[in-house]
């Protein structure tokens, strides 16, 4: 059964940031709650509350909300009106499908002044002759009762009849509670006889099938193989049982005639709460439990698993001799819910509970490698150094040449003749010219050169000399 928790409070306050001290309006209705509780010390400042739809027997823990306007307590159990004289500010109150027949209790509202609208169809006590005119003429401040606007001319009325539709108004109460009273006397006695059927099958247990080992335990070698392939079909056929009995009993719970009473409504929440129960039960056996996930074979081999269903990028660095592996892991995943372990020929990633595994092309050093996550992406990077000794460039060895006593002075000889500076020369060392760093270039003039004359040759047939033309310079 529901109760009023803080919990539920918040999660019904989210328009006010889940702030309850300072909430002015409340909706917690089909919540199953059979009690108001708290509701005056944790929100003061209410001014509408919804409880309607629920399982309240009483009106009870509001009196301290001063600032409550409106209160709905329609569908619910309520049998008489009380606890309301604190709720100062209360203007429409809400009681309809209840269980009210004391309608003098009505009589409690007459400090509630500004109540103006009050509905109670649906209740024992508006079917009462003079019903109305007793409402009309108790309660003066109301303006609408039951959706309809009181008129002047009908108050005058009702205040004129008042002495006569009480005295009637009485006698059908005494006999409503009188009937009230035998009804609870049944529930009562029903609600027992139940408790006391339930505990006698409590005593025969159950067809649930663990007394087959038992059994099996007792009977020869030979017979136990027949046993225990017939206990699960045994088994079966005793859920298939259970369920139609639970059917047939289902649908004589519904079929049954029964009282409109708050002790039948409760009874029919129970039926509804324990038959979800057994659905629930029976939807866990129906589970099938997943086999673990196989990661090694059995012959020792890694296999290659991706459950979570990650991108993944595996890439050989030969430049600093390892193997990186990129791991596409949810940006806003935390970091905690990671586990990383790196083996020589394989590395496994745990995300949440779900394994990653990936063979490596080449064998790596575990103590060595080591895992970093992306703060922009979320990737997981892990660097795993290879074994072997790194190879950093190839380089050319001359031949061994075997060493004989005249090679060894031609060697030295050689040496001696090389001259050997010990100091550098210092012309080497001479500070520079600042000024003439830089020296513009000097040009120079072209000189233009004659071009060699051309002596035609005399030998030359063609050739004819013409004294008028001048020689060439």
């Amino acid at each position: 059964m529901g109760r009023i928790t803080e919990d539920l409070i918040r999660r019904n306050a989210e328009h006010n940031d889940c702030i309850i001290f300072s909430l002015e309006e409340l909706s917690l209705h089909q919540q199953e709650i059979e009690r108001l509780e708290h509701i005056d010390k944790w929100c003061r400042d209410l001014k509408i509350l919804y409880l309607q739809n629920n399982l309240i027997g009483k009106i009870e823990n509001v009196s301290k909300l001063k600032k409550l306007e409106y209160l709905n307590l329609a569908l619910n159990n309520i049998e008489k009106i009380e606890n309301l004289e604190g709720c100062e500010g209360l203007t429409k109150l809400d009681l309809t499908v209840n269980f009210i027949g004391e309608l003098s209790s009505v009589k409690t509202l007459q400090h509630n002044i500004h109540l103006k609208e009050l509905f109670l169809m649906g209740n024992p006590c508006a079917d009462f002759d003079g019903y109305r005119q007793f409402m009309v003429a108790t309660l003066q401040q109301l303006k609408w009762l039951d959706g309809k606007e009181i008129e002047r001319s009908e108050r005058i009325q009702a205040l004129q009849d008042f002495p006569a539709v009480e005295q009637q108004i009485r006698e059908q109460e005494k006999a409503y509670c009188l009937k009230r009273a035998k009804d609870k006397e049944e529930a009562q006695r029903k609600l027992q006889e139940e408790e006391n059927e339930g505990e006698r099958e409590g005593r025969h247990t159950g067809f649930d099938g663990r007394w087959y080992t038992d059994i099996s335990a007792t009977l020869p070698s030979s017979e136990e193989s027949k046993d225990d392939v017939q206990a699960p079909e045994i088994q079966e056929g005793g859920c298939k049982k259970k369920k139609l009995d639970n059917g047939e009993d289902d649908l004589e719970f519904w079929n049954k005639p029964s009282l409109y009473t708050p002790e039948s409504r409760l009874e029919t929440l129970r039926h509804m709460e324990k038959q979800r129960k057994d659905q629930e039960k029976l939807s866990e056996k129906k589970k099938k439990v997943k086999p673990p996930r196989v990661l090694i074979s059995e012959n020792g081999r890694a296999l290659n698993v991706n459950e979570p269903k990650l991108d993944f990028s595996l890439r050989d660095d030969e430049k600093r001799n390892q193997i990186v592996l990129d791991l596409a892991v949810y940006r806003y995943m935390d970091t905690s819910l990671i586990d990383v372990d790196v083996q020589p020929t394989y590395v496994r990633v745990m995300v949440k509970g779900k394994p990653f595994q990936l063979v490596l092309p080449a064998e790596v050093k575990p103590d060595s490698s080591s895992a970093k996550r992306a703060q922009t992406t979320g990737h997981l990077v892990v660097y795993m150094p290879k074994v072997g000794e790194i190879i950093t460039g190839c380089q050319v060895t001359s031949k061994p040449v075997k060493s004989t006593p005249d090679s060894s002075r031609e060697q030295t000889n050689k040496r001696s003749q090389q001259m050997e500076r010990l100091e550098v020369d210092p012309s080497k060392h001479a500070f520079p010219d600042v000024a003439n760093i830089v020296q513009a270039k000097k040009h120079t003039p072209r000189r233009v050169q004659a071009e060699p004359k051309i002596i035609p040759s005399e030998e030359d047939p063609d050739f004819e000399d013409n004294p008028e033309v001048p020689p060439l310079i």
